[in-house]
């Protein structure tokens, strides 16, 4: 998803959560957002996708590129 996100131009990040969840922020143009969440629909090659819940928020614009958060 870094990959996929700096190639879209989005800031934000994404995480692995212990119970194997990803959870990320993305900010950018809606069509690019649009565009992630079709990306991880599917996932990189070998995931195991069965669900992407998404929720749209008011902008924060706090980022300022797109990183792994620990």
């Amino acid at each position: 998803m870094l990959q996929e996100a700096q190639k879209l131009g989005l800031t934000g990040w994404v995480m692995n959560c212990p119970d194997g969840s990803v959870e990320a922020i993305a900010e950018g143009s809606r069509g690019k957002i649009e565009q992630l969440i079709a990306w991880c629909q599917c996932g990189p090659p070998g995931a195991r996708v069965t669900d992407v819940d998404v929720r749209w928020e008011t902008p924060e614009h706090a980022f300022r590129g797109f990183a792994i958060a620990r």
